[in-house]
């Protein structure tokens, strides 16, 4: 069913305009059947609608709510935002995963009071000038705030097009990304208002995360069945076509936690690329026998080393095995420049990774 991604393939499907067509339908079942209780719904503030939307990017929306009131809670303006140190912001978002979320949200919300005044920009354009930021989320909030008519394109949308209008092009190829996108602005009708802007958009989100989700898709109740391509093709599952395959790498990392008699663990600041980056960590070794030769060097004795049952970690292109270990020491100095000494309450206000304080937490 690929597609030749030169000549991206015409869909077929609901008609983009009138009172029957795709996006009318859309507006109306979100309006009926869609989510209208989420705390980021039914406010026209670009810096809620962005904080929400980074929060949701490969993270479901029953793990954002207690993260997203807390980041209100301390950073209620994106200045505030701005002003923060970076350990603050690290320490809040620890255990949402995807670290470089974070990094640029405080990134991005530095350049909105340093370029734009405090103001966030209007159009998803100037938006996507922003760390951060790429077409879809820009959308969204040009969309949800300001009534730009432009359709969002996250992975549920995706989804959802790709079955109700047949659309056969690999995603995998940019082209046919390109032709998916120029077919899903089409289908925004010119006339369309700010609250229907809203509702569509919304609606796209609601349908692609309840009814049409990714197997065992619910058509008989989905608003758009009755002309659907995909499920008029008898294999909506099939939908959308995307060839290339995640590649996932498996790695073992050895973790040692110097504790020392008042509950201090030696904690020294991750790289700022790659796993983990820029967070808290324990010393991280690539095997066994690094971890004891470095033990040798700082003049510690390995004999003592309390080896901790075996942990998993699964990260979008890792699947990671934590060999944690537990070393009592009664000094002062840590063993290098650029780490801390760290108590319980002082670990719990640093960025650390989620796996690393749950075990901290418990050991």
């Amino acid at each position: 069913m690929a597609a030749d991604p030169a000549h991206p393939p015409v869909a077929h499907g609901p008609g983009p305009h009138g009172p029957d067509g795709l996006f009318h339908r859309l507006v109306a079942w979100q309006r009926s059947h869609g989510r209208s209780h989420l705390p980021w719904q039914h406010t026209r503030d670009p810096y809620r609608v962005w904080l929400s939307e980074i929060m949701l990017q490969q993270t479901q929306v029953s793990t954002v709510l207690g993260y997203y009131e807390r980041f209100l809670a301390r950073f209620p303006t994106v200045a505030d935002l701005a002003a923060a140190p970076s350990d603050d912001v690290m320490a809040l978002w620890s255990g949402l995963g995807y670290y470089s979320r974070a990094r640029n949200l405080h990134a991005c919300a530095q350049q909105v009071v340093a370029r734009f005044a405090g103001v966030f920009p209007t159009t998803s354009v100037e938006l996507q000038t922003l760390p951060g930021i790429g077409p879809s989320t820009a959308a969204a909030i040009a969309a949800f705030c300001f009534g730009e008519r432009i359709s969002i394109m996250d992975g549920n949308v995706k989804r959802v097009l790709s079955r109700a209008l047949g659309f056969e092009g690999d995603l995998a190829q940019a082209g046919n990304e390109r032709a998916l996108s120029a077919l899903a602005q089409a289908l925004v009708p010119p006339d369309a208002d700010h609250a229907a802007m809203a509702s569509y958009t919304q609606g796209l989100m609601d349908l692609g995360a309840s009814l049409c989700a990714r197997s065992k898709p619910q058509c008989l109740l989905c608003p758009l069945s009755s002309d659907c391509r995909g499920l008029s093709t008898g294999a909506p599952d099939a939908y959308p076509v995307k060839t290339r395959k995640l590649l996932r790498r498996h790695e073992t990392w050895w973790l040692l936690a110097l504790r020392r008699p008042d509950g201090a663990v030696w904690l020294e600041r991750r790289p700022p690329r790659g796993i983990w980056a820029g967070l808290y960590c324990t010393p991280v070794f690539g095997d066994e026998a690094a971890l004891l030769g470095a033990l040798v060097s700082w003049g510690l004795d390995g004999a003592a080393v309390q080896w901790l049952p075996a942990r998993k970690h699964s990260l979008t292109h890792r699947e990671l095995s934590l060999r944690p270990a537990v070393l009592p020491v009664n000094v002062s100095a840590g063993p290098a420049s650029d780490g801390r000494w760290a108590t319980p309450g002082e670990w719990q206000a640093l960025g650390l990774p989620a796996p690393v304080r749950l075990w901290l937490d418990g050991a």
